[in-house]
């Protein structure tokens, strides 16, 4: 079954709608520059108050290796997300201080950004358009690139999620600007966009040989 990401949630209504949702996991954004910013004490907070059963993903970029394994150890997140121009030195790096699952991010433009993440020793890779939360798509066709599992970002909402799912079958689907009304999470749109990755008809048609997050 497709995995289910609601990101840059910030404040307890938005826990308390992924509470009763349930996906596999939530997004906390620790970018400094972005408006769904929180600090890693907003963080534990809000952590504190989200189901055990849904995972904790903090969204990095260009963050001190240091910094994000001290967050893991603190048990605030559960994986990491690396949103920046990281490299495979600072993924050796960040490993070194940490066996807790990675996540990186690429933006997709053409061909050749294909050909680099396939190339990513991340246990996950997370496909989108521009820096991430720009409610844009990129060109789908260039998914016949891949030849592991990913995450499917950039553009994705209620309206459109059904058909990337049944299309493509990412292994995970990843939503943030596709899920708020005026910069803030809509509990409706939350739903909508859960209740349409549940219900594609290429329900358990994701890879199965994904990896684990556990």
């Amino acid at each position: 079954m497709t995995k289910i990401k609601l990101c840059g949630l910030s404040r307890p209504c938005d826990i308390e709608a992924a509470n009763a949702l349930m996906p596999d996991y939530i997004g906390f954004v620790f970018a400094r520059r972005s408006s769904r910013y929180v600090t890693p004490e907003a963080a534990a907070e809000l952590r504190r108050l989200l189901n055990l059963g849904i995972k904790a993903v903090g969204v990095f970029v260009n963050e001190p290796p240091e910094n994000i394994a001290a967050l893991l150890a603190a048990g605030t997140i559960d994986v990491a997300q690396l949103h920046g121009s990281e490299d495979e030195a600072y993924i050796r790096r960040l490993r070194s201080l940490t066996n807790k699952p990675l996540i990186q991010a690429f933006r997709i433009d053409d061909e050749a950004d294909i050909r680099q993440a396939n190339r990513s020793t991340a246990d996950f890779i997370l496909l989108d358009s521009g820096s991430g939360g720009t409610g844009t798509a990129f060109d789908w066709l260039l998914l016949q690139g891949i030849d592991r599992p990913y995450f499917l970002a950039g553009g994705l909402g209620p309206d459109n999620v059904c058909e990337a799912v049944s299309c493509l079958h990412p292994y995970g689907v990843d939503v943030s600007s596709g899920i708020e009304t005026n910069r803030q999470k809509d509990t409706a749109k939350m739903a909508a966009f859960v209740a349409a990755v549940r219900m594609s008809k290429s329900q358990g048609l994701s890879h199965s040989n994904s990896p684990s997050a556990d």
